[in-house]
C-alpha cells in the first residue's frame, strides 16, 4: 500500500508539472548572442528574453521561468555583463513563461519589476487564469501604464497596453543601435490566440490595428523566437559582411506579419461569435 501511495504521489507531481509547463518544460538552453550593439538574446529555444544595454545599466525584457531562470545570470556572464547591473525587469505579460523568474533575478540585482496592472493581478495570484504560475509568489512592484516611458541613461523605452493575449499585455519600443545607425524596434507583448471570447478577440484586433498605425517600426523583437524568426535572422547575422543590411531590419516583413495576425484573429472572432450564438 505504501509503494502504491508513493507511486501515485510521483504521478501526481508529474501531472502537475506538465499542467504547469507543458512542452515548455522541455525547452533547450541556447547560447546567448548579440543582435544589435545594445541588444542581446538571453532566452531559450522556446521563449525569448533580451538584455537591452544602456550607458546606465541593463534592462531585462522578460525573465523566463522555473529551472530556466538560472540561464539568465549564466547568459550575462557569457556576454561579459554582470547580472547585478540589471536595473529593470520588464514583463510583457503575466503568463508563467515570461514573468515567473522575475523575482529570482530581482534577488540578484535589486532591479525594479514592471508590468501592467491587469497582469500584475495574474502574476501575484489575485486573479486566476490559464497559463499563470501554479505557485504565484510575485509581489507587486512597478505598475506600468499605457503611454508611460522608461528613461535609463541615454535609452528610452516607450510602453503600450495592447490587450488581447492577456488583458494587460505590455508592448514596447526602443532604438536598436547598429554602428552609426539606429532603428526603431518593437515588441508586441503577446501574439498568441490561446484565449477565449468575443470581447477578448476584439481587444486583440484593436491592438493589432493600433500597432499597424504606428510609424517607422523597422525591427520585430518577438517574445517567442518563432514569430520574429529570431534564430533564422541570427544565423544570417553571423554571415553578414561589412556594408550588408542588418537581417533584423525588415519593416515590410513586420507589417506583413501584422496583416497575418489580423487575418487569423478575424477567423477566431467568427468562431467565437458562432460559439456564442450556439
Amino acid at each position: 500500500m505504501k509503494k502504491i501511495y508513493c507511486l501515485a504521489l510521483i504521478l501526481l507531481c508529474l501531472q502537475t508539472t506538465n499542467a504547469q509547463y507543458g512542452s515548455f518544460d522541455y525547452s533547450k538552453t541556447v547560447k546567448p548572442f548579440k543582435i544589435f550593439d545594445n541588444l542581446y538574446y538571453v532566452g531559450n529555444d522556446a521563449v525569448s528574453a533580451y538584455l537591452l544595454e544602456t550607458n546606465k545599466g541593463l534592462i531585462l525584457i522578460d525573465a523566463l521561468y522555473a529551472k530556466y531562470t538560472k540561464d539568465i545570470p549564466g547568459a550575462c556572464q557569457q556576454l561579459g555583463f554582470d547580472v547585478k547591473n540589471i536595473k529593470y525587469i520588464l514583463c510583457t505579460h503575466g503568463h508563467f513563461d515570461h514573468c515567473e523568474g522575475a523575482e529570482e533575478i530581482q534577488k540578484l540585482c535589486n532591479a525594479r519589476i514592471g508590468m501592467l496592472e491587469p497582469d500584475w493581478q495574474m502574476a501575484e495570484g489575485s486573479v486566476k487564469a490559464d497559463y499563470t504560475s501554479v505557485n504565484p509568489n510575485m509581489k507587486r512592484d512597478w505598475v506600468i501604464h499605457d503611454g508611460d516611458s522608461l528613461v535609463l541613461g541615454k535609452t528610452t523605452v516607450h510602453f503600450f497596453q495592447t490587450p488581447g493575449h492577456t488583458p494587460g499585455t505590455l508592448s514596447l519600443d526602443f532604438l536598436a543601435i547598429d554602428g552609426k545607425n539606429q532603428y526603431k524596434a518593437f515588441m508586441f507583448g503577446g501574439v498568441g490566440l490561446n484565449f477565449e471570447g468575443v470581447a477578448r478577440t476584439e481587444m486583440y484586433l484593436n491592438s493589432v490595428d493600433r500597432i499597424m498605425q504606428m510609424k517607422d517600426i523597422q525591427v520585430n523583437i518577438s517574445n517567442h523566437p518563432g514569430p520574429g524568426k529570431i534564430f533564422e535572422k541570427a544565423a544570417l547575422l553571423t554571415k553578414r559582411n561589412a556594408g550588408d543590411p542588418h537581417p533584423f531590419v525588415a519593416p515590410d516583413e513586420f507589417q506583413a506579419w501584422l496583416v497575418g495576425l489580423r487575418k487569423d484573429a478575424l477567423v477566431k472572432l467568427a468562431e467565437e461569435k458562432k460559439k456564442l450564438a450556439n
